[in-house]
């Protein structure tokens, strides 16, 4: 069992080395840092800094020192964005198809969320093959992404390639059955958009009993 977040909020000046000055005090309460995000303020000169923490002994006396120091407007627990949104679904590729996909996807998110899980679903409609391609290799870097669903008619190449690079990273990758070498690439081929939104959902679900690794073949 993962180790219980929570989420921190810090205002502070919009300068060198406070961030550094942050995860010092961090460090010295023996708090495991899960992810920063480093945020616009509507206050010119100060940044807003979020962290999401594991393993904190003490929450109020981390917060208190955090709020102490030099520069730090204030410093507040909010509930974790894993609490929140939970794991994150991405939907890319045209349009018509990302659409259909995300009316599935949103509909069985629906039916697992409200027995418990949190689960979130983001669309992008893209086109091209280097917007792609670098859209795919990004979502390896995007907080609590789970699966990538590729909608589209055509997709290979350079995304052929991003697709292999991120599931060698532990994302699930689910593709339309498309003409291009992307289905090849991917863990999961499902000729229906909806039903492709469906199955990735239950794929990602802890209250689901669908296992992709389980399958006997991967094309649907």
């Amino acid at each position: 069992m993962k180790p219980e977040r929570i989420g921190v909020a810090i205002e502070a000046r919009n300068e060198p080395g406070v961030l550094h000055q942050l995860t010092g005090v961090i460090a010295r309460h023996r708090a495991n840092i899960a992810s920063v995000e480093i945020l616009d303020s509507p206050v010119e000169g100060l940044s807003r800094i979020y962290f999401e923490l594991e393993e904190v002994p003490q929450p109020e006396a981390l917060l208190k020192e955090l709020g102490a120091a030099p520069g730090v407007q204030c410093a507040t627990q909010e509930p974790s964005l894993q609490k929140i949104y939970g794991k994150r679904i991405i939907i890319m590729g045209g349009g018509a198809q990302v659409g259909q996909v995300a009316i599935g996807a949103i509909s069985e998110a629906d039916r697992h969320n409200i027995r418990g899980e949190h689960i979130s679903v983001d669309t992008i409609p893209l086109v091209g093959e280097q917007a792609l391609a670098a859209a795919v290799r990004a979502v390896a870097r995007l907080p609590r992404a789970k699966a990538l669903v590729l909608a589209g008619s055509l997709m290979g190449g350079e995304i052929e390639r991003a697709v292999r690079e991120v599931r060698a990273q532990g994302l699930l990758v689910v593709s339309l059955n498309m003409a291009g070498s992307v289905p090849e690439a991917a863990d999961l081929v499902v000729s229906d958009p909806v039903q492709a939104g469906v199955m990735t959902v239950m794929a990602v679900a802890e209250t689901a009993k669908f296992n992709v690794a389980r399958l006997k073949r991967r094309v649907f």
